[in-house]
C-alpha cells in the first residue's frame, strides 16, 4: 500500500501567482513581489500582495524572515509537493482515488513528444524494479 502525503492547502489563483513568483525567482520582499506581479502598480497592489502573503503564511505555504527591516518571504512548500497534492485531490474527487482514468485521458488527448514517452517509460520501468519506488 502506498503512503500518501498529507493534502496540500487549497489556494486561490492570486495566491498561486505569488507562490509561482517565489518558486521562479526565489525569496522576495513584498515590494519585489508587488513589482513583479503588478508592474507599475501602486500602494493598493502592495497591500494586496501583503494580504496574499499573510494568508499563504497562515496556510504554511510561505515562511517570513523578520530579521531585516523589509521582511523576506520564501516558499515553504515546493512546487513538486504542491502540484502532487493538487493532482492527488483531483484524483480523489474526480477519479475515485485511482490514477488510471486520469492517465488514460492524458495519454489519449495530449500530444506526447518522443522525449515525454521515453521519460514515462523510464519512470514506469523504475517503479517496476525492486527498490524503484
Amino acid at each position: 500500500m502506498s503512503k500518501r502525503p498529507p493534502p496540500t492547502p487549497s489556494v486561490t489563483d492570486a495566491e498561486l501567482r505569488v507562490l509561482q513568483a517565489l518558486w521562479d525567482h526565489g525569496p522576495s520582499t513584498i515590494r519585489r513581489l508587488a513589482d513583479r506581479l503588478y508592474p507599475g502598480g501602486g500602494q493598493s497592489h502592495y497591500a494586496t500582495v501583503q494580504k496574499l502573503l499573510d494568508r499563504l503564511e497562515e496556510e504554511a505555504c510561505v515562511a517570513r524572515d523578520r530579521s531585516a527591516q523589509s521582511h523576506v518571504f520564501t516558499a515553504s512548500i515546493s512546487r513538486d509537493v504542491f502540484v502532487g497534492g493538487q493532482i492527488r485531490a483531483v484524483v480523489e474527487r474526480v477519479c475515485g482515488g485511482t490514477l488510471t482514468p486520469l492517465l488514460t485521458h492524458l495519454v489519449k488527448t495530449e500530444s506526447l513528444s518522443d522525449t515525454d514517452r521515453k521519460e514515462l517509460r523510464r519512470l514506469l520501468d523504475a517503479r517496476r524494479r525492486p527498490g524503484g519506488g
